[in-house]
């Protein structure tokens, strides 16, 4: 398996953020960490393991980034005017220079003068990412994977709400989307799968909440509910990666 290894400073974040890059051709797929994860952790936790078939085929390139999780959504003593903005800075540094970035990669090495469309996949907290960059962006994400996510800000923030907080968590500001808004054509034109357990750690809650704003507004993305054998661990989330990314990948 191809890999490489990239560590450029982000003006937009004010500091230098590294990434690893999984494949030589294909479709660009950006993997978020689970909660204070790094950008090493989709080859420490084997994910690499799972995703080899489609990586050394070609079909795709995997581009794994660091969060700030431990700056914005785990820092619980920090105050979360500022923390949010952190964050939103973030979602910035993906849309702005890490997206820009992949394209340019992918184009290069398919041969491709287009922009390709990006797969945004995360487990757990990354899948609360994931998500979140999804639907606020559904001109630059045309794929989504996510598993075992929580997907409102009350997680980490407690309860406290602004602007910022609320155009980062799905949940309420899906919940207000207008009825024909331009969004629902393009999420309905693309592949999405949100996907939880019922099992030992797992929080189905907020999946279940999204799965009618999404019956309730024509919005036709895949949310299914696993057993409650179905654990929030990484073993499980190997099995949904084989389970979903053909119906992903097929176009």
């Amino acid at each position: 398996m191809e890999t490489q290894y990239f560590k450029n400073y982000s003006p937009t974040l004010g500091r230098d953020m590294e990434c690893k890059v999984y494949g030589h051709a294909g479709r660009p797929v950006l993997f978020i960490p689970c909660q204070d994860g790094h950008f090493f952790d989709f080859e420490n936790f084997h994910m690499t393991d799972v995703w080899a078939p489609w990586i050394e085929s070609g079909q795709v390139m995997v581009f794994s980034i660091d969060t700030l999780d431990q700056e914005t959504w785990s820092n619980k003593g920090g105050d979360p005017y500022c923390r949010i903005r952190r964050y939103e800075q973030w979602i910035t540094y993906i849309t702005d220079e890490m997206v820009p970035f992949m394209r340019a990669m992918v184009n290069e090495c398919n041969g491709w003068e287009g922009e390709p469309g990006v797969m945004v996949f995360g487990c757990s907290l990354g899948a609360t990412h994931a998500v979140n960059l999804y639907l606020r962006r559904p001109d630059l994400f045309d794929r989504l994977l996510a598993l075992s996510g929580i997907y409102t800000a009350d997680y980490g923030f407690d309860g406290y709400m602004d602007d910022v907080v609320y155009m980062n968590s799905p949940v309420h500001y899906m919940a207000n989307l207008p009825a024909g808004h331009p969004y629902v054509e393009l999420y309905n034109r693309k592949k999405a799968v949100i996907c939880v357990g019922q099992g030992p750690w797992e929080l189905p809650e907020t999946t279940c909440r999204l799965r009618d704003i999404f019956a309730e507004k024509g919005i036709h993305i895949w949310v299914d509910l696993w057993g409650y054998d179905c654990a929030h661990d990484w073993d499980w989330w190997y099995k949904q990666v084989v389970y979903f990314l053909p119906y992903l990948l097929d176009t």
